[in-house]
C-alpha cells in the first residue's frame, strides 16, 4: 500500500480514540532499574522507608519512566499504516506529568490520533495524544503528544 492509500485509510480516525491498552503494573524493580539507567536515584523513587514518610506515602515512578511506556502502548494499536517500510520516534510536542504513579500501581494508555501530515520523501508524520491513566484514580499520570514518522 502506498502513502496516499495509508493516509486515506487513517484519516477517518483523526480526533478519535484509536486504542485503550490493558492495565500494566509499574513495579519497584522497574523503578530501580530506571533509576540505575538514568542515574536518578532520588529518594522518592528508590528509598521505600524515606518515601513512606514523604508526601506520597510510598515510592513513585519517575515521570520519564511513565513516559517511556509510550512505545510499549503504541506497538499495540491495531491501526497500522499498511505498506510502511519503517517508523521512528520523531519526538514530543507537549508532555505534562499530572499525577505521580505509586510503585505497584497499574497504568494504561488511551490513545487519540491527533493529526496526520504528509511529508516530502514519501513520509507520514503521525501525532498521537497519549493519556496515561492510573487504575483507581481520576486524574491521569501523564498526557503527551507523541510524534512518529512513518516511511513508505
Amino acid at each position: 500500500m502506498s502513502l496516499s492509500a495509508a493516509l486515506k485509510d487513517m484519516e477517518p480516525y483523526i480526533g478519535k480514540e484509536v486504542f485503550v491498552s490493558d492495565w500494566t503494573q509499574v513495579t519497584q524493580d522497574q523503578i530501580n532499574k530506571f533509576a540505575d539507567s538514568t542515574m536518578d536515584h532520588q529518594w522518592i523513587h528508590v528509598d521505600k522507608e524515606q518515601a513512606a514518610k514523604g508526601p506520597f506515602g510510598t515510592t513513585i515512578a519517575h515521570g520519564f519512566l511513565t513516559l517511556s511506556h509510550l512505545p510499549f502502548f503504541s506497538y499495540q494499536v491495531p491501526l497500522k499504516a499498511e505498506g510502511a517500510k519503517m517508523s521512528i520516534n520523531y519526538g514530543l510536542d507537549k508532555v505534562r506529568f499530572l499525577n505521580p504513579v505509586p510503585s505497584g500501581s497499574k497504568i494504561r494508555d488511551r490513545i487519540v490520533l491527533k493529526a496526520l501530515e504528509q511529508k516530502p520523501g514519501n513520509r507520514l508524520l503521525v501525532t498521537q495524544t497519549h493519556t496515561i491513566e492510573i487504575e483507581g484514580q481520576d486524574k491521569p499520570a501523564c498526557i503527551a503528544d507523541a510524534l512518529g514518522m512513518i516511511f513508505f
